[in-house]
């Protein structure tokens, strides 16, 4: 099956139109998908923010890489959230990180965990 598409986001910037109405700068989660994986639009400013909404259980969190023009590859693996954490991955770069399809590809070991992506302005 197709990787779930996540919703990158933008923060209201350095000088956001005022007033700052309620709302405009919180931060929306969405569910891994422990199944089929999830991927976002790969600019090279994004941040992964993973939750770990469990309250007892730590889960994981990899973010797949690519060989770069070095001939390089190092994936983001399995990286540990302990229940209730958040955790912060990247800036992503492009180069060792964007996939075929412009996309970065993620998982989460368990639905517990819930990703925010967002994308410095540029």
């Amino acid at each position: 099956m197709a990787r779930t598409e996540l919703t990158v986001q933008e923060p209201p910037g350095n000088y956001p139109a005022l007033p700052l109405v309620a709302d405009a700068a919180d931060i929306s989660w969405d569910a891994a998908d422990a199944a089929d994986k999830n991927e976002f639009d790969l600019t090279g400013r994004e941040l992964i923010l993973a939750w770990n909404t469990d309250g007892a259980n730590p889960y994981t969190v990899t973010v797949e890489s690519v060989t770069d023009q070095c001939n390089r590859e190092g994936d983001i693996t399995d990286y540990s959230i302990g229940a209730g954490e958040i955790a912060m991955l990247g800036p992503i770069p492009v180069t060792g990180f964007r996939q075929s399809d412009g996309k970065c590809y993620l998982e989460a070991s368990n639905l517990a965990v819930e990703f925010a992506i967002i994308r410095i302005p540029s």
